[in-house]
């Protein structure tokens, strides 16, 4: 294991070092992580103001949340293991817009959906217990 690891880490660019060093990052990552999940749930809420797109400022808007959110979580996989990241992100931009959609833009919240916003959590909550660092 402690080959394959060194290999990974040698084919990466990294050293035992880099990765220490790395682990230290891991809470500015989070941060970041945080920040580009707030970002992209912004574009996204803004993306039935684009109306497909046609309307200027909005869609303006959107896509330089969407750019920005990528920007961040370009710098996120930098000391957060790139699963890890991606779940986080997914699952708690899912939860987000549900729960917008449902305050805000009226939509429907019924039992079906709050069992898969649940199955959601608990996938992502594995994730990050049972090891995938």
């Amino acid at each position: 294991m402690v080959c394959c690891s060194a290999s990974l880490m040698h084919r990466a660019g990294s050293t035992p070092a880099k990765a220490t060093a790395l682990g230290k990052d891991s809470f500015l990552g989070y941060v970041y992580l945080a920040l580009a999940i707030a970002v992209e749930v912004l574009g996204t809420s803004l993306l039935k103001s684009t109306e497909g797109f046609s309307r200027l400022w909005p869609s303006v808007w959107c896509l330089a949340s969407y750019g920005t959110a990528f920007a961040l979580l370009s710098q996120v996989i930098k000391s957060v293991p790139v699963g890890v990241a991606y779940a986080v992100w997914s699952g708690l931009g899912t939860v987000a817009i549900v729960a917008i959609g449902a305050i805000f833009l009226g939509e429907e919240l019924n039992l079906m959906k709050v069992l898969g916003i649940a199955l959601v959590v608990a996938g992502v909550v594995v994730l990050n217990v049972g090891g995938a660092h």
